[in-house]
C-alpha cells in the first residue's frame, strides 16, 4: 500500500515541477518585460521631475502684504486722483469758458454784420480815438509823477482799461442774451 501511495503521488509532483517551472517562465518574461519597462527611468525621472514655478503662501501673509502695500501706496494714489479731479474740473470750467466765448464771438460777429460795415469802421475810429487820447493822458502823467506814483497809476490804468473791456463785454453778453430771448420768443 506504501508503494501505491507513492506512485499515486508521483504524477502529483510531476504536475507540481511542471507548473513551478511554467510558473517560472511566466516570472522570468515578467521581469525581463519589467527591465525593458524601465531601462528609460532615468531619463524619465529627469522628464518627469516637477519644477516648483511659485511658491503658495497662507491667506493671512497675503493679506498682510495686501494691506502693507495698500497703506504704502494709498496716499500716493489718493493724491493722484485729486489732482486728476482738479485737473478735470479746470478742463470743464475752461471748455465753458471758451463755450461762452465763441457764442460771445459769434454774436459779435453777427452784431457787425447786421450793423453793415460803416457802423463797424465808425465804432473803430471811435476805440481807436479814445485809445490815443488815453495814450496822451498816461503820458502825460507819467512825465509828473515819481516812480512809485507811476508805478501805481500804470497799475489803475491797467485796471481801468481791463474794467472797460468787462463792461464791454458784459454789453455783446447782454445783446447776445437779448436776441436768443428774441429768437425764443419768435419760435413759440
Amino acid at each position: 500500500m506504501a508503494y501505491q501511495s507513492y506512485q499515486q503521488r508521483q504524477p502529483s509532483y510531476a504536475s507540481c515541477v511542471t507548473s513551478l517551472r511554467t510558473s517560472l517562465s511566466y516570472l522570468q518574461s515578467s521581469v525581463s518585460t519589467l527591465d525593458a519597462g524601465i531601462s528609460d527611468f532615468p531619463r524619465l525621472t529627469s522628464l518627469l521631475k516637477t519644477v516648483r514655478h511659485y511658491e503658495l503662501i497662507p491667506q493671512p501673509t497675503l493679506a498682510a502684504a495686501e494691506a502693507s502695500l495698500r497703506d504704502e501706496i494709498g496716499p500716493f494714489i489718493s493724491l493722484l486722483l485729486d489732482r486728476a479731479e482738479k485737473n478735470i474740473d479746470r478742463q470743464a470750467r475752461r471748455i465753458e469758458t471758451l463755450k461762452a466765448r465763441a457764442e460771445l464771438n459769434a454774436g459779435r460777429l453777427s452784431h457787425y454784420t447786421s450793423e453793415g460795415a460803416s457802423s463797424a469802421q465808425q465804432e473803430r475810429q471811435r476805440r481807436q480815438q479814445e485809445r490815443e487820447r488815453e495814450k496822451k493822458l498816461k503820458a502825460a502823467r507819467s512825465r509828473r509823477l515819481d516812480g512809485s506814483a507811476a508805478l501805481r497809476a500804470k497799475v489803475v490804468a491797467q485796471r481801468k482799461e481791463a474794467l472797460k473791456y468787462s463792461v464791454e463785454r458784459l454789453e455783446m453778453e447782454v445783446q447776445q442774451k437779448e436776441r436768443e430771448l428774441r429768437k425764443r420768443l419768435e419760435r413759440h
